[in-house]
This record gives C-alpha cells, sequence and structure tokens, in this order.
C-alpha cells in the first residue's frame, strides 16, 4: 500500500508525475501542496497542516470538496510534512512517496532528504521525487532497470559504508567502503538495462537523476 504526499516545494512540469498518482492509494495534501494539487486536478483524502501556506482559496475549494482537513497548530514540533508521514504510517501505509518536497527552501529540502532515515527506522519505504530525481534510502540490496538519461547516485547516510558491490554500471564498485563525505558514488551510469546494487553494512541514499 502506498501513500503520495503532496508538498508546497517546486513543481514545475506537472506531467512528470503521473505514475506516481496512479500507484497511490491514498493522497495527502501538505498545506500548501494544496495548491499542487488544484493545478493536477486531484482530490487528496486528507488535507493537513498549519494552514500557513495555503490558499483561501485553495482551502475554501477543498473543503467545498468534502475533504478530510485536519488543522495544527502554528508553533508546533513537527514539519507539515512530518505530520503527513505520520498520518499515512498511522493508517498502515509501508510505501510513501513524497513529491513537492524539494524546492528553493534548503532546509526544508534538507530536512526532507533526512526525513527519509525516520521512516526507514520504522520500517517504511520513502522515497522523493521531483521532474529530474528520485532519492531513497538502501542497507542491502537495490536493483534498478535502466532508465534513458539517468544517472546513479550513492552517498553514504553513516559515517562509512562497507561492502559496496555494483553490477551493470560503468564505474564498478568491489567490496568498496565509502565514507560520508566522499563523492565516490557520485553520477554513475548504467552500463546494462539492470544494475545491482549490495551492501554489507550501513546506510546509503539512493538517487537517480537526470540532467
Amino acid at each position: 500500500m502506498t501513500a503520495l504526499i503532496v508538498c508546497n516545494g517546486t513543481i514545475k512540469d506537472y506531467s512528470c508525475y503521473g505514475r506516481y498518482f496512479e500507484e497511490a492509494s491514498f493522497i495527502i495534501g501538505a498545506d500548501g501542496g494544496a495548491c499542487h494539487l488544484r493545478r493536477f486536478g486531484i482530490m487528496p483524502h486528507l488535507l493537513l497542516g498549519d494552514f500557513d501556506s495555503i490558499s483561501k482559496d485553495d482551502y475554501e475549494y477543498f473543503a467545498g470538496l468534502g475533504t478530510e482537513l485536519i488543522k495544527y497548530p502554528s508553533e508546533k514540533d513537527m514539519t507539515d510534512t512530518e505530520l503527513a508521514i505520520e498520518a499515512a504510517f498511522q493508517r498502515g501505509f509501508k510505501k510513501i512517496i513524497i513529491i513537492g518536497g524539494l524546492g528553493t527552501r534548503m532546509d526544508h529540502s534538507l530536512s526532507n532528504i533526512f526525513i527519509l532515515k525516520s521512516m526507514f527506522d520504522r520500517g517504511l519505504k520513502g522515497i522523493i521525487a521531483d521532474e529530474r530525481n528520485e532519492i531513497e534510502i538502501i542497507d542491502r540490496v537495490a536493483v534498478l532497470e535502466k532508465q534513458d538519461g539517468v544517472k546513479v547516485t550513492l552517498l553514504p547516510l553513516t559515517p562509512k559504508v562497507e561492502g559496496v558491490t555494483t553490477e551493470g554500471l560503468y564505474y564498478p564498485l568491489d567490496n568498496a567502503t565509502l565514507h560520508m563525505g566522499s563523492t565516490w558514488g557520485v553520477s554513475n551510469e548504467f552500463a546494462c538495462e539492470t544494475a545491482r546494487v549490495t551492501i554489507k553494512k550501513g546506510l546509503m541514499l539512493l538517487i537517480r537523476s537526470r540532467d
């Protein structure tokens, strides 16, 4: 079961996200993400947040459609994105995709990337996506299907990641140790139709990117 969270970050090409909506069985708008949902022509199952970034027009539009609305105080200990993740978790979803989670606010972008770690710790599969990137955490094995124009980056999320082996990528790794802060795993390319990444110890950010 997959939940999709739509946040208030940057979305420019609305045509790139159809597959995420097709996969999701539950859609949550995080505050100003309602603006994006309206542009998509999608009615969310739930709209939540402190509602400081949603327009009055968008709020009234979705309220009029009967969307479930949950309002939180503006002074709170969790971002609207984290509240949306919690709502999905409480409803039993094991995979959560976040769009609109990256943008011009670097603090929000980084916090949303790092929140993948707390999702991982709770047994959830989290993905953050925009038009050019998909970001997730891997800890053992990942099998990747080749996509034209897509590069693969591996960034350690723990001080070191041991036993990193790749197959089907242009620049291979064989039982390598990658340290946090190293650029060794940046911008690899597919050499085969399918690639495989194996890790023995540690956590890695797997990023699939297009120029």
